[in-house]
């Protein structure tokens, strides 16, 4: 600033002019704005403030009541009912509240081959929370693998015709409805198993290896039946073993019923060669996902084979609950 001044009377005549002009309009501006908003400030009256706040407040109100409105009728619109993954309609799948882009998922991924082979599969469908899975899980049918081939067919037809798509969904539809009522007494849903099926049950005080039973076993238990006995089996295998019995929570079971009928042995328990086995490989363990296996192994490839996974206490992939768990899982040999 000081050089400017110092400059300034090397400047032409007309120069200095212009510099005095654009100076002057500068600060003119400047004190027409200030003078404008002292001048012009909106003052109301006591009266006044207070209707503007209460006019305020009923908009705060009816926005409030809009978006209640809106949540209600969308649970109103939500119903559930048995339905098979593989083979339920747009139509279905939005009636039992999933939303458009995970209904978009599950067309895609049938679209593509996959099959929903067992009902906790439906939980890997992309967007689905856990939540939602949790609502959906006990109304999930699986059919055979003819009955859902045969629907899928209908289907890509469905898709792929030009002119006569709509009937072709139509079909779909009708061939849905009417396996529900040809299997209706064929397929046996929980409900049915508990009223039907004749299991002798275990005496109270009997231990059943959890890691070992099969699902002829787990279904003498007590609150078990073939749906539950199946989950349990299933997730076992994915695991590699139990090493409490409170991991059947992962499940949504409850463990403290169960707590008394069954004993563990972590030495059944099949455990994940760490310093062998690829990312790829570790992470399909339902405890590791891509993030953390991809930790394993980088550190095993910067550091040398791992012997505890010490290492990884600072790792923000890793709580201290992924490490004690994780604990029982993995070998270092």
């Amino acid at each position: 600033m000081w050089q400017f001044f110092k400059d300034y009377h090397f400047y032409r005549p007309a120069e200095k002019r212009a510099i005095v002009v654009l100076l002057t309009l500068i600060v003119l501006t400047i004190g027409a704005t200030f003078w404008y908003e002292r001048t012009h400030q909106l003052v109301l009256s006591p009266e006044e403030a207070a209707a503007l706040q209460v006019f305020a407040d009923s908009q705060q109100q009816q926005a409030g009541d809009r978006r209640t409105d809106i949540s209600t009728e969308t649970a109103a619109q939500q119903r559930l009912e048995p339905f098979d993954p593989n083979t339920a309609d747009t139509l279905t799948l939005v009636q039992l509240g999933l939303r458009p882009f995970v209904v978009n998922n599950v067309l895609r991924y049938r679209a593509k081959g996959g099959v929903f082979r067992q009902a906790s599969d439906f939980r890997k469908i992309y967007g689905l929370t856990d939540e939602e899975f949790t609502v959906l899980a006990p109304y999930i049918v699986i059919r055979s693998t003819s009955e859902v081939s045969s629907v899928q067919r209908q289907e890509s037809v469905a898709q792929t015709s030009s002119d006569g798509s709509s009937r072709s969904y139509g079909s779909s539809r009708q061939t849905w409805q009417r396996n529900e009522v040809a299997h209706q007494d064929s397929v046996p849903s929980l409900l049915k198993e508990a009223s039907y099926e004749k299991i002798e049950k275990y005496e109270p005080g009997t231990l059943v290896d959890l890691n070992k039973a099969d699902t002829t076993e787990l279904k003498k238990i007590p609150g078990i039946g073939s749906a539950i006995a199946r989950m349990i089996v299933t997730y076992r295998t994915q695991l590699g073993g139990f090493y409490e019995v409170g991991q059947l929570r992962d499940i949504h079971l409850d463990a403290s019923q169960l707590q008394s009928w069954f004993a563990i042995d972590e030495a059944d328990i099949r455990k994940l060669s760490v310093n062998s086995f690829s990312a790829d490989r570790l992470r399909r363990h339902p405890y590791i996902n891509f993030y953390q296996a991809k930790a394993l192994v980088e550190h095993r490839r910067k550091h040398g084979a791992l012997t505890s996974l010490q290492p990884f206490v600072l790792y923000e992939e890793f709580t201290a609950s992924d490490l004690d768990r994780l604990s029982h899982y993995l070998s270092f040999d």
